[in-house]
């Protein structure tokens, strides 16, 4: 028995030895740094959290992106109930940087970079960009610094890579922004270690033989970064405003509105999703929908109610790009591109009104208003249309309607509403459908006299 015992614990030893075996979560943070990228690193953390993971790596290699999504990213990383490591694979500058000195470790790939984290605005397309103000510059070092003595890193060195005003004595001087090399980084025990792989990186912070799950965004993520990508928010709003202008321009309610609402839908799910939008930005865009619906619907014309509703509407797109706590500069860049893309829209709507019915699709879609003239175009029958042109003279009063001979036939006639007395000369000028309408004459062809 006692063989028996020993040899079954022999054989459950590897399954034991594998069910032990611990797991790390690598997630990337590479590309621009968006609002839909925080749902995910939330994600990521909870599920390691929920599994019981040894830690939790972040793979970054980025330029930066906006400060609101590296901030609830580093809000996230600092308030982890997992271990979490940062391992800088080939650069992180900018937000990139606030992410990393957020990490519990931080290891650097040789030849990597991290810093230069100036807050700037980002201009128009091919416009560059702008610098911003004092008060934009203090906060974001500030966060540099809050989150660089949270993980017992020098916090002058972080706000050195925010403020080019911050002097450090054989590390970088006034007017200069500090960006460090790996070597660098460890020098000023910025970094704690150096890797050449993600594996020699966790064998640096003390795991080994771990189970990699390298984690991915899943549709959903990746739609809401898509949806909040600044290009194409733009895109939704003008499109959106393009639809309502048109259906304001147009009788009913059909193709357009419904493209109009369906993109200014997805832009405020997307911006939802990621907590720029909330129930303010919601209930205030739908009540501009309802006002431009009342002066669609209700309201002839386009008025008070139609003005009220645009600029509600606009009010809502602009909070829903900033949200809460913008800075001045960023509310004015904001609320430019807003204004940017109702202008295209309103463009793009001038042309269209004013060209596509002009063209074969255009046409397709439009009902003609009128008909043509000429008997063509009746529903007369072929035996009145004969007297179409031709006088005569009437043999009965016409009040309005009565008889006359023209051409030696009785013919039933009207008048155009005078009253005409027997024996006065007529002439035919329309045939409505039954009606062989007539109107008097002095003159008389030859036939007549005779």
């Amino acid at each position: 028995m006692l063989l028996l015992a020993l040899g079954l614990l022999c054989a459950g030893a590897p399954a034991f030895a594998q069910a032990e075996r611990r797991v790390v979560y690598v997630a990337p943070i590479e590309g621009i740094i968006d609002l839909g990228l925080a749902p995910f690193v939330q994600r990521v953390l909870d599920e390691a959290t929920a599994a019981k993971a040894a830690a939790v790596v972040l793979e970054i290699n980025t330029f930066g992106g906006r400060v609101d999504a590296a901030v609830q990213i580093r809000d996230a990383l600092l308030g982890a109930r997992v271990p979490t490591i940062a391992y800088v694979n080939r650069r992180a500058i900018s937000a990139g940087a606030l992410i990393s000195l957020a990490a519990e470790h931080l290891v650097m790939a040789p030849g990597a970079t991290i810093g230069a984290a100036t807050p700037v605005m980002a201009g128009q397309p091919g416009g560059g960009t702008q610098a911003v103000s004092e008060k934009t510059v203090s906060y974001v070092r500030k966060e540099f610094r809050a989150t660089a003595e949270s993980r017992k890193r020098p916090a002058l060195i972080a706000e050195a890579m925010v403020d080019p005003d911050v002097a450090i004595r054989g590390v970088i001087e006034k007017g200069k922004l500090l960006t460090l090399t790996t070597d660098e980084a460890l020098k000023h025990k910025v970094a704690e270690h150096r890797a050449d792989s993600l594996e020699a990186a966790l064998e640096r912070v003390g795991i080994r033989d771990a189970e990699l799950r390298r984690a991915a965004p899943n549709w959903a993520e990746n739609v809401v970064r898509f949806l909040t990508h600044p290009l194409l928010s733009s895109l939704l709003v003008t499109i959106g405003m393009l639809g309502i202008i048109i259906e304001l321009r147009t009788p009913g309610f059909g193709f357009a509105g419904a493209i109009g609402v369906g993109s200014l839908a997805a832009f405020f799910w997307g911006h939802w999703l990621v907590q720029l939008a909330g129930w303010g930005e919601l209930l205030l865009a739908l009540a501009g929908v309802a006002l431009l619906l009342l002066e669609l619907l209700v309201i002839p014309g386009f008025g008070f109610a139609g003005i009220l509703g645009i600029l509600a509407l606009l009010a809502a797109l602009v909070m829903s790009v900033v949200g809460s706590g913008a800075t001045p500069e960023f509310l004015m860049l904001a609320a430019g591109r807003i204004v940017l893309s109702l202008l295209a829209a309103l463009l793009a709507s001038f042309l269209l009104l004013r060209f596509m019915p002009r063209t074969p699709f255009g046409r397709q879609l439009i009902l003609q208003g009128g008909l043509g003239a000429g008997h063509e175009y009746g529903s007369a029958p072929e035996s009145d249309l004969r007297w179409l042109g031709k006088r005569g003279r009437t043999t009965s009063p016409l009040r309005p309607a009565g008889f006359a001979d023209i051409e030696g036939a009785r013919v039933d006639v009207v008048s155009e509403g005078e009253l005409i007395e027997p024996g006065t000369p007529v002439e035919v000028i329309r045939v409505d459908g039954n009606r062989i309408v007539v109107r008097q004459t002095t003159n008389t062809n030859k036939e007549e006299k005779t």
